[in-house]
Formats: structure tokens, C-alpha cells, sequence
């Protein structure tokens, strides 16, 4: 059993959602006694535990209650209800440079946000040959910030944020800043400080960067916690979601026009004897080959085919496009059967699933059938990763 150091207990945050549009509207609501204030509860009645040494993601779809609930466990949002208790220092990369000054220089700006981040100016002082060179902004960080490029100006104040020395340190979006060289330089400081038994907690879109970093991940729904377990397990709960949802805007598309310009009526692997959505398994070095079959409502010159290989969590792994990868001009004509074949596959094991999309000439979508086809892919397991390879090992 681990060292608790945050705990949310029954925590509800909710938002007032103003529908007056202008002072006209006040008057009129006022007179006939109306209120048209809405409530938004961004935090449902939330219940969570971390433990000290954890790393743990925060995933959901936008308006989910993640940067809420980061901004709670923060301090920087009060709950309407419930209790939130915190132990330890704690540094919140929430929004980077949030405290800084537009009329101070680079320096200048580090004593403030660095006192508003609870140091004092003699440790600030202690920390900042480090600051400057882990933001490499050396040569500005005598110029006002107004004059930073927004990469300059997150680079420091993430460069301040990381040096607070924090027991709990709250992420959210902000590990793609500034160029590869930095983002490697973040991530590093980030594992350093898993290494050091820190608690991290991750917002992200990211199913790489919360695989990468999290050992734990909690999905969020409307406010509530849906599911809390691993990163593998809670993403794959999050893209089941997405597709129920792009499933979901398919056929309302569908239902809204009666005309098509083409549709993908059939697909299939291998020879077509399979039901499209009976899962086929191979091994790694096998040929993939699918075919579908296309109607079109009229030709349509310079139609593209796309086809997409991709994890359950929603990963892409192979992307086949008829005209920028194999250079081919598609025929035009009202009806099409193709078939592509991926000889070799070099797929770790997994679950895969595959997407087909139809374009137009100008790249607009016609119609496309996603994440369907399922796949299972085993190997020898001579090596694990994104990609698969026969590895041997001789010593001489």
C-alpha cells in the first residue's frame, strides 16, 4: 500500500453558463422574472487517490473535466463540494507563463513566477544559471518577453516550472512545447523525475505520450470517472468511445443526403470467403491483401483510395495512399473492385484494425468505412516495439 499524497473525495466543480446575450436581455429576463444562467458541472461527485511515485494520466474527450480537475487537485480552481487534500510541494504546468509580466525581461520574469511558484528569491537565485540553460534562450533572457516568440516564452516558463523541486507535479499539454531538441530535453526531465519517486499527473491527447509516461490512467466522461486501471486499458476505453462517435456522425451524415457521389458497399481480406467482420490471424512476415468492392453515383476523375492500419488504441501503423504512395491513377467508372496486397508485414503482435477511405480529386471525402476489418498479427517474439524484427544475437 502506498503513501497517499492526493485525494479528491465526493469533489463536484461546477460552472455558471451565461445566456444573456446583451443588457436588453437582462431587462427583459428581470421583468418577467426569468433566469436563463445555466449550470455546467465539470467535476461530478469525484472520488480519486494517488499514490507518492505514481505517474498518472488524466484521459477523455474535450469538455471531459480533465484541465478542471488538474486545476482542482492545483488549487487554482475551488470545488463546490467534496474535499481535496494535497501533500507535499507542488509545481502545476497548467498555463506556462500565466504570471508573466509583458514589460519584464526574461530574468526579471523568472523571480516573479518562480516567487509565485512558492520559491524564494535566494534559492531562485541558487536555480537560475540552471533555469536559463535547460530554456537555451540565453541570449534573450535580458529582453522584455513581449518581444519572445511564443516558443521562447513557454521554453522558460517551463524551464522555471520543472526547477520548483516538486513533490506532485500536475502536466497538462504542454510536453510538445518548443522544438524536438526540447521536447526530448522535457521528457527527460520528466523520467528523471519518476526516477526520483516524484508524482506526476498527466493531461493528454496523446495515446503515445500517456503510454510513454503513465503507468496508471483514469478516463473521464462528463465529469465523472469512468474507468481508472491501466494506460493500455483506459485508452483503449477512450477510442472504443471515439468510435461509437464517428460511428454515430456517419450515419447522421448518411441520413442527411440521399445522394451519394461513391460508396464503399463491400470489403473483405483475401479472397472475399470471410465475412468482413470475422478477425483473421497472421503472423508477422505474411501478406496482408484486402479488397472492397465501390459504387459510384457518376465517374469521378482522379478518385483516391486510402487505406489505414492501426492498434486498438487507435495508433497508425500503415498508411497506403493509391496516388501518393503507389503513383496510380484509379479508373473511372461507375463501379470498382480493387484489391492491395502489404506483403511482409512487419506488425508486432496485437490487435489491428483497418480503415478504407474513397477521395475525390480535390481530396474531399466521399465515403469510408473506419476502424473495420479486424486483424491479429503473432510473432516470435524476438522483439517488441512499433516494429517487428527477426532479431538473432551471436557472440563471438
Amino acid at each position: 500500500m502506498g503513501i497517499e499524497v492526493v485525494r479528491l473525495s465526493d469533489v463536484s466543480k461546477i460552472f455558471t453558463v451565461r445566456t444573456q446575450k446583451s443588457l436588453k436581455d437582462s431587462l427583459i429576463n428581470a421583468l418577467v422574472r426569468r433566469h436563463h444562467d445555466e449550470e455546467f458541472r465539470a467535476l461530478d461527485h469525484v472520488d480519486l487517490s494517488i499514490n507518492a511515485g505514481e505517474s498518472l494520466g488524466l484521459v477523455g474527450p474535450n469538455g471531459s473535466g480533465k484541465s478542471t480537475m488538474l486545476k482542482v487537485i492545483g488549487g487554482i480552481l475551488v470545488p463546490n463540494g467534496g474535499k481535496v487534500q494535497v501533500r507535499g510541494r507542488l509545481a502545476a504546468m497548467i498555463e506556462l507563463g500565466a504570471g508573466f509580466h509583458q514589460d519584464l525581461t526574461g530574468r526579471e520574469n523568472v523571480f516573479l513566477n518562480a516567487a509565485i511558484l512558492g520559491l524564494s528569491k535566494t534559492v531562485t537565485q541558487s536555480y537560475l544559471d540552471s533555469i536559463v540553460e535547460f530554456s537555451g534562450i540565453s541570449e534573450f533572457i535580458d529582453t522584455q518577453v513581449k518581444f519572445y516568440s511564443s516558443g521562447m516564452y513557454v521554453r522558460l516558463a517551463f524551464a522555471v516550472a520543472v526547477h520548483v523541486d516538486p513533490d506532485v507535479l500536475l502536466v497538462d499539454e504542454v510536453l510538445a512545447v518548443g522544438d524536438e531538441p526540447f521536447q526530448v530535453k522535457c521528457m527527460e526531465k520528466i523520467h528523471q523525475f519518476q526516477q526520483e519517486g516524484r508524482t506526476i499527473v498527466l493531461v493528454s491527447h496523446s495515446a503515445a505520450q500517456v503510454l510513454q509516461v503513465c503507468d496508471r490512467a483514469v478516463v473521464l466522461d462528463h465529469g465523472r470517472v469512468k474507468l481508472d486501471g491501466s494506460p493500455e486499458l483506459a485508452l483503449s476505453e477512450l477510442q472504443d468511445h471515439y468510435q461509437t462517435m464517428i460511428e454515430a456522425d456517419a450515419e447522421a451524415a448518411s441520413r442527411a443526403h440521399s445522394t451519394y457521389d461513391a460508396k464503399i458497399v463491400d470489403l473483405w481480406f483475401g479472397d472475399g470467403t470471410l465475412a468482413p467482420e470475422t478477425q483473421i490471424e497472421l503472423n508477422t512476415g505474411d501478406a496482408i491483401v484486402i479488397g472492397g468492392q465501390l459504387e459510384f453515383a457518376h465517374p469521378v476523375p482522379g478518385w483516391k483510395l486510402l487505406v489505414r492500419v492501426e492498434n486498438s488504441l487507435g495508433m497508425h501503423f500503415i498508411q497506403v495512399d493509391s496516388e501518393a504512395n503507389l503513383a496510380q491513377t484509379l479508373p473511372c467508372t461507375e463501379h470498382a473492385r480493387f484489391s492491395l496486397e502489404l506483403p511482409d508485414n512487419r506488425l508486432p503482435s496485437g490487435d489491428y484494425l483497418l480503415s478504407v477511405f474513397v477521395y475525390d480529386a480535390n481530396g474531399v471525402q466521399l465515403d469510408g468505412r473506419v476502424r473495420e476489418l479486424p486483424l491479429r498479427v503473432t510473432t516470435g517474439q524476438r522483439s517488441t516495439g512499433p516494429v517487428y524484427s527477426d532479431a538473432t544475437l551471436t557472440f563471438s
